[in-house]
């Protein structure tokens, strides 16, 4: 069985990345969430271990210290961080484990497994990420303020990433996203197991004709 992708969805704050996610996973079975742990409090409606692991910081990083994260970063005065084990245990069952994490864990997790796929979420404007952000109405006029120069910092980063999604309209940017992985499958750099099946076997027949 070939192992599943390992998929990082960053992208501003505002984005909709919450919500493509949401939508990939009840649109497609081939994928698995990986649930991250933070230190910052619920927003209405999150459910522990659902949304997030909600935990305090002395908890935090003991998991750090303990290597129980694949990574983690400091994002607006919270700590996220990745939990190990469901991410290893979701891809060696073959299932394409979805991360949805800011841009720091995102680069960490590319240093140490090259082959991840990364996908960077924008809307099609910055003025239409201000517009996003004033109307879910969750956030001070000063919170917004710096996400938005938080958004700035990120921008510096979108190269790093192996595509852009631009989110405009819900249902295509899912099916896009849908369409990348599907290709992404079949990069050599994840088909190690078949490359390496096909190249045995090809090198018996070359014997025979020795």
């Amino acid at each position: 069985m070939e192992k599943g992708i390992l998929i990082v969805i960053s992208g501003f704050s505002g984005a909709g990345k919450g919500t493509i996610v949401k939508k990939l996973l009840k649109t497609y079975d081939n994928y698995a969430l990986s649930v991250s742990m933070t230190t910052r409090s619920p927003r209405e409606g999150e459910r522990e271990g659902i949304e997030y692991f909600f935990t305090d910081q002395e908890s935090f990083k003991k998991e750090i210290s303990a290597g129980g994260l694949i990574e983690y970063a400091m994002y607006c005065g919270n700590y996220y961080g990745t939990p190990r084990g469901y991410v290893e245990d979701q891809l060696q069952a073959g299932r394409d484990v979805i991360l949805e994490i800011e841009i720091q864990g995102a680069l960490k997790i590319k240093e140490q497994i090259p082959e991840c796929l990364l996908l960077f979420v924008t809307p099609p404007s910055a003025k239409e990420l201000e517009r996003r952000l004033t109307d879910r109405g969750t956030e001070s006029d000063d919170v917004i303020r710096r996400r938005l120069a938080r958004a700035s910092e990120e921008s510096e980063g979108m190269e790093a990433y192996d595509y852009i999604v631009v989110n405009d309209k819900l249902d295509e940017c899912v099916r896009e996203i849908n369409g990348l992985v599907d290709a992404a499958r079949r990069a050599p750099v994840r088909r190690k197991a078949f490359i390496k099946e096909i190249r045995d076997e090809l090198k018996e027949f070359a014997k025979g004709a020795e």
